[in-house]
């Protein structure tokens, strides 16, 4: 009697089974390198006395803490809140976007690695928006640094964002729905918000967040993962900057940095604790005027 053996097929591993100790390790290793690299400019900009440690540094550093405490919790509004302060102090648009997106990197590298601390991460959610994120986020800042400006589009994405904050809110009203949520045009939701994230100096959270979240995604993990992957998007955004620009305001950047990664691990803590409900009308409610300024801001202003 012969004795049959079946194979057994063990099943693939798919992207999102990853451990978060891999993906924490891969934000580690890109922060060192961002880091040192960094740290090379700051040296030599102190030595020529290119940064100056004044009222103006403590005003980059509030703006950063206060930016990055909103982000962290709400998922949103980093970018949009520190591009619109510089704007008003007279940095070039280019040179705004640039520098908010190289603060970012360590403000998002820390909130990415509390996110994961917190455990506020859809894993699957994650790897359908990092790299379309990360290709449009690339593809934005190359065109707002040689070709394109930015200010053009900025106000039709704001009156596209105030109707979809004024739909959220009503969301927050309504009995969930514990279906499974919607992630057909993730990938293409992430691509788009990465574009205008480095086109406008902000909008990765504010679009691809609140899209999410009117999906039907859990607000707390929905922040996480797009926090997370706002990392690797701002990442990569900022390589092309300083490929094409170069270093520039080192003062800006360092006083956006000490406040934000001061703020990141708060924020991430707040986002694990507050009700989902509660969460939705922040959300929303930022978005809607954030969306208002904006349109003021193109139209009467």
């Amino acid at each position: 009697m012969e004795s049959k053996t079946k194979a057994i097929a063990l099943p693939k591993k798919k992207a999102w089974d990853i451990n978060f100790s891999y993906l924490s390790i891969t934000i580690l290793v890109m922060k060192l390198l961002v880091t040192g690299f960094m740290g090379y400019y700051l040296v030599i900009g102190i030595a020529n006395n290119e940064i100056n440690f004044d009222s103006t540094f403590l005003l980059f550093i509030v703006a950063g803490f206060v930016a990055q405490m909103i982000d962290g919790a709400l998922g949103m509004a980093y970018g949009v809140s520190c591009t619109s302060f510089l704007l008003s102090l007279g940095v070039p648009a280019k040179l705004a976007s640039a520098s908010v997106h190289t603060s970012e990197i360590f403000t998002t590298g820390v909130s990415g690695l509390s996110h994961i601390r917190f455990k506020n991460i859809d894993k699957q959610l994650f790897f359908k928006i990092v790299i379309t994120g990360v290709i449009g986020a690339s593809l934005g800042a190359y065109l707002l640094s040689d070709i394109f400006d930015g200010n053009l589009i900025k106000p039709y994405i704001s009156i596209y964002l105030l109707f979809l904050g004024v739909y959220i809110f009503s969301k927050a009203f309504k009995k969930r729905n514990d279906g499974e949520p919607k992630t057909k045009y993730a990938s293409t939701l992430a691509f788009f918000g990465g574009f205008m994230d480095a086109i406008g100096g902000g909008g990765w959270g504010p679009i691809v967040t609140s899209n999410l979240l009117s999906q039907g995604h859990s607000p707390r993990h929905t922040i996480g993962t797009v926090n997370t992957a706002e990392f690797f998007v701002t990442y990569f955004a900022t390589a092309v900057f300083i490929f094409v620009l170069g270093v520039q305001h080192l003062d800006i950047v360092l006083g956006l940095v000490i406040g934000g990664v001061l703020a990141a691990p708060f924020g991430a803590y707040l986002a694990s604790k507050i009700n989902a409900k509660v969460l939705l009308i922040m959300v929303s409610s930022l978005v809607i005027i954030t969306s208002i300024w904006g349109i003021l801001q193109a139209f009467v202003f």
